[in-house]
Formats: C-alpha cells, structure tokens, sequence
C-alpha cells in the first residue's frame, strides 16, 4: 500500500501564486486560478517560438492568457542562473503551481514557495509520468485517465500525490479531445486543491506501478499495417493533431486523421475495398476503413473526397 505523508497546514486567503506553464492545458489552469481570486504574483513560461508559415514568433498559450490578464510574465531560458532565481525569490509566493512548463525545477527553485510547489499532471499517476500522458493512455488502451495534483519533487512526476480526478477515455476520443476534457479537469483540481489544502493527505507514489510516457516522435507516428487494426485505430486517434499518423502512398507520405477498425482480411497494406463507401486497409488483424486522409502538400479530406482525386484500385500497397 502506499504509505501517506504528512498533513500540511492551512494556506491563506488568496494565495500568492508563481504559475509556470506553457501550453493552452496550462492556459487553462491559469484562468481558473485567476477566476478564483488567486494573487498571480508572475507568470513564467517559455520563450516565444516560431510558428505558422511564416515562422514568426509565437507567444505561448499562457504567455497571452497572462498577458490578456495584465499579469507579470517572465520567460527565462533556463532556471538554473542566480538571475532566474533571484526574480523568484521577489516574487515572495505562497506556492508555485507548474502545468506542462517544459523547464526542469531545480531543488533551489523547488524550496523557494512556502508551501512548496504543486504539478498539474494529466494522468492518474504513477501511470503514465513524463512528457506525453494523455497521448500513451489512448495508445496502450487505457479505459480512463484523469488528473493527479502532486507535490514537486526533484524527480520526474515522482512526488506525492494530493488528489486524483479520473476521466473516462471514450472510444472516440482522440489527444485533441481528450486533452480539452483534461484542461478542464485540470483547472478545476488545482483550484479545488488550494480551496481545500488542510484536509488533503499527500500520499507517495508506488513505483512499482509506474510507467513511462516518452516524448512523442514523428518517425513512431508511422503505421505498421502488421499490428491489429485495433491498436492502429488507437494509435490515429493519439497522434491526432500532433506528429499525425502517417503511411506511405508511392512513396509520398499520406496522413491519416479519422479511421476506425472494419472486418476484412488481407495481407497487411493491401487496400480491400475502395469506393464512396468505404476505404479499407488489411492489418495484422481485421482491417481499418481510412475516414479522414491528406495527402502531402494538400488539405484534410474525407475519404471519398480523396478517392475522387485519386482511385486506389484493390490490391495497391500502402506503407512503400
């Protein structure tokens, strides 16, 4: 059994809040702390990124919530420097509350709050710890997921835990969905946590049960028609919208967004059937009816839109 940790006193009244968080998953949280009444005494957040077309400089997802907020925001490098560190200590804060921040929280930065520093982690850990929680649960199956507020620890998403919130994954969800559901969820708990912070009994994870969940990679998004058309169901829906499942159309690339699994035999590869109807893909197993597909260099496009385009007699191989 997990063995509990220590009760922790009560925190005042608003708190005063270093948030750190990037991405719109920790936008969320940051309103919401907001909304409640919270002192956000700064903002930290990565540096701005290019992006779009024109690789123009992007602020982060809670950069402009921050900033749309008239809060403080500061984005350093690295927090390792004394300068990093010394902005920190100014900011004199009850607890630091990091959702998906993207920088590592030295153990100098960790003893800065009073009451420490809580992670908004979107997994029921010690499942799923590290970078891509929401994008391994649908891969490997999982039935739910959810949200655990834990206390930081020098590890990674070793800490104790203070709550869990579980969110089914339904059979439709994909990480786009999933991860507004745990935005959601997210915001609600961290808010919930520091409302009701005396009566929660931090509990330390069994890392035993723990499991890893790497950083996504581009090359891993490409389908292997081998594997059962189940487990490259789940895997159109975790990569959706982010690297994109992929297969090769003569030797194009060709990103598949929407698919579900169909009954048919095949070599793996092999289209089965292609018509208005359906576009159906033989796998190690059944098969998988292609719903969404876009060619490189082209937009998203149902199915059909696709065929119309570009017949795909019977028999063509994808994946070469």
């Amino acid at each position: 059994m997990p063995r509990r940790c220590a009760r922790r006193s009560d925190l005042p009244f608003p708190v005063r809040i270093i948030f750190a968080g990037t991405p719109p998953f920790a936008a969320a949280a940051l309103d919401a702390l907001a909304e409640a009444g919270h002192d956000i005494a700064l903002v930290l957040t990565q540096p701005d990124r290019p992006a779009g077309r024109g690789m123009k400089l992007t602020p982060s997802a809670v950069k402009q919530a921050a900033l749309a907020r008239g809060l403080p925001v500061s984005q350093p490098p690295s927090l390792k420097s004394p300068e990093a560190q010394d902005e920190l200590r100014a900011a004199d804060a009850d607890v630091m509350v990091v959702a998906a921040y993207g920088l590592i929280l030295p153990q100098a930065v960790l003893d800065l709050p009073r009451f420490g520093c809580l992670n908004i982690h979107a997994s029921l850990l010690p499942r799923w710890r590290g970078a891509a929680p929401i994008q391994r649960a649908i891969l490997a199956g999982d039935a739910e997921t959810g949200i655990t507020i834990m206390q930081m620890d020098a590890g990674l998403d070793t800490g104790a835990m203070l709550s869990k919130t579980v969110v089914p994954i339904r059979d439709s969800d994909t990480a786009a969905s999933l991860h507004d559901v745990l935005a959601m969820a997210g915001a609600e708990a961290i808010v919930a946590a520091l409302a009701n912070y005396s009566t929660l009994v931090p509990v330390a994870q069994d890392d035993a049960q723990a499991t890893y969940a790497a950083k996504l990679g581009k090359d891993e998004a490409r389908l292997d028609w081998r594997q059962p058309a189940d487990a490259l169901a789940r895997a159109v829906r975790a990569y959706n919208p982010v690297p994109g499942a992929w297969t090769l159309l003569d030797g194009a690339p060709l990103k598949i967004w929407a698919a579900q699994t169909a009954a048919g035999t095949g070599e793996p590869g092999i289209v089965l059937r292609a018509d208005a109807e359906q576009l159906l893909v033989a796998c190690g197993d059944d098969a998988l009816a292609l719903q969404e597909l876009q060619p490189a260099g082209s937009k998203r496009m149902r199915a059909a839109a696709f065929l119309a385009g570009r017949p795909l007699p019977p028999g063509t191989r994808l994946g070469h």
